[in-house]
């Protein structure tokens, strides 16, 4: 008897049962089911609105291909470190 199937098989079973006390613990929630809506609308509203108004792509302004963002980023960087290594 190959021991590997079997170690699957056993790994498969205990990641259904750890699904399915989630799952289970989930369903029987009354107060923490609306705790995590409001997470998720927070969420929502943190990742989608506040990104749209307020993180515009900067980078598209500094270059339009690639290369040249890159460069810009390149750029920035090694500019920051001698400032910092003329700190010291």
């Amino acid at each position: 008897m190959e021991i590997v199937p079997v170690i699957k098989q056993i790994y498969s079973i205990m990641l259904l049962k750890i699904f399915n006390f989630y799952k289970e613990g989930f369903l029987s929630m009354t107060v923490g089911k609306k705790l995590w809506l409001i997470i998720g609308i927070k969420l929502v509203f943190m990742f989608l609105i506040l990104k749209l108004f307020f993180f515009q792509d900067f980078l598209s302004t500094k270059g339009k291909t690639d290369k040249e963002k890159g460069a810009y980023v390149l750029e920035q960087l090694t500019n920051i470190n001698n400032k910092q290594d003329g700190k010291h």
